[in-house]
């Protein structure tokens, strides 16, 4: 799979086009005003109160899904009671960010949303870039939280915590307002994950999230679930877990229902379970499951488990932790600058 590069300038008529389609949205928005009754957790040591599930960025940038159905599928996720809108800089060219940036330009759905997204950069130079392109097509003026994105390689923290790091333009942008919280993101391997949360240590720098997947098959492979959640506990890091369905490839293996598969990743100490939605049955799904959500005693875990402990073997169903199809800065490494 071939990532197109984002478009690095944005334009003064690509932000005035977006304001207009922010506010022309605001006839097509879907009406619905019933909130649901989704639950919330603490967000870790930011102490802030998110949704249990969030809607993942990349999906509502999918060129074959039109503006305004993305639009209306995230103030419907908002009016619902979805409060988390996962992001990145490199999603979809930045279409993705765009999208957001329009559905909350009008009025009341900025305040309703927690708001993240994710920078590939890796030096100071590239990061400052990269976070302020961001900001620009989400037409704010500062992100709830922004992560380091695809910490993937063995060297991504050391580079991230170097003199002249990107760390260094992180806690700059937190001193002046542009974010209230840092956290770090990867699918690759739990190790990396880990060093990243010791050098932090070592630099008396707190991470306040970390994002890695967990899902019905993780447990039995390189597994985040087993290795990064307890140091992620101790330090009181608030856990975001993602690919629980796999981009799919999880999910066509049929071993568990869905609902089941997200309810696997809310069972788990996590704040906020980040989902793909694309269309508004997934989106029912997704508040299908949050509503329905009880916690799971240790036979119904280990009855899941038995499920995909042969098809989870060497990464065969998380290729995302085995092969370089996700790795968007593996296939654009001027991106990490």
């Amino acid at each position: 799979m071939t990532m197109k590069r984002p478009t690095f300038i944005a334009t003064a008529a690509t932000a005035l086009g977006a304001l207009s389609l922010g506010r022309a949205a605001k006839a097509g928005a879907m009406t619905t005003a019933t909130t649901t009754d989704i639950p919330k957790r603490r967000l870790g040591r930011t102490n802030v109160q998110v949704s249990i599930v969030g809607m993942g960025g990349f999906h509502l940038g999918k060129p074959d899904l039109p503006d305004g159905d993305a639009i209306k599928l995230i103030h419907s996720g908002l009016d619902r009671g979805i409060t988390f809108l996962d992001n990145s800089w490199d999603y979809n060219n930045g279409n993705s960010e765009l999208r957001v940036g329009r559905a909350l330009q009008l009025p009341g759905y900025r305040e309703k949303a927690f708001l993240m997204t994710k920078i590939d950069g890796r030096t100071k130079e590239a990061f400052n870039q990269q976070f302020d392109e961001s900001l620009h097509r989400l037409l704010v003026d500062h992100v709830d939280l922004v992560q380091f994105h695809e910490n993937i390689r063995p060297d991504d923290a050391d580079r991230i915590f170097a003199p002249g790091g990107a760390l260094e333009a992180a806690i700059a942008a937190r001193q002046a307002g542009k974010t209230r919280f840092i956290g770090f993101t990867g699918h690759k391997s739990p190790d990396y994950h880990l060093h990243m949360i010791e050098l932090a240590d070592k630099h008396g720098f707190a991470f306040d999230t970390v994002q890695m997947p967990l899902n019905v098959m993780d447990a039995h492979y390189e597994s985040f679930e087993k290795k990064v959640i307890p140091a992620a506990q101790k330090r009181d890091i608030g856990v975001i877990g993602m690919k629980t369905f796999g981009d799919h490839a999880i999910l066509d293996t049929g071993a568990v229902a869905p609902i089941a598969m997200l309810h696997y990743g809310m069972n788990l100490p996590t704040s906020v379970v980040v989902t793909g939605i694309d269309k508004p049955a997934i989106l029912d799904q997704a508040i299908a499951a949050a509503t329905t959500f009880k916690p799971m005693d240790r036979a119904q875990v280990a009855a899941i488990l038995a499920k995909t402990a042969g098809l989870a073997q060497g990464g065969k169903s998380e290729l995302y932790k085995s092969t370089h199809y996700f790795d968007s800065t593996f296939q654009n490494p001027q991106w990490l600058g």
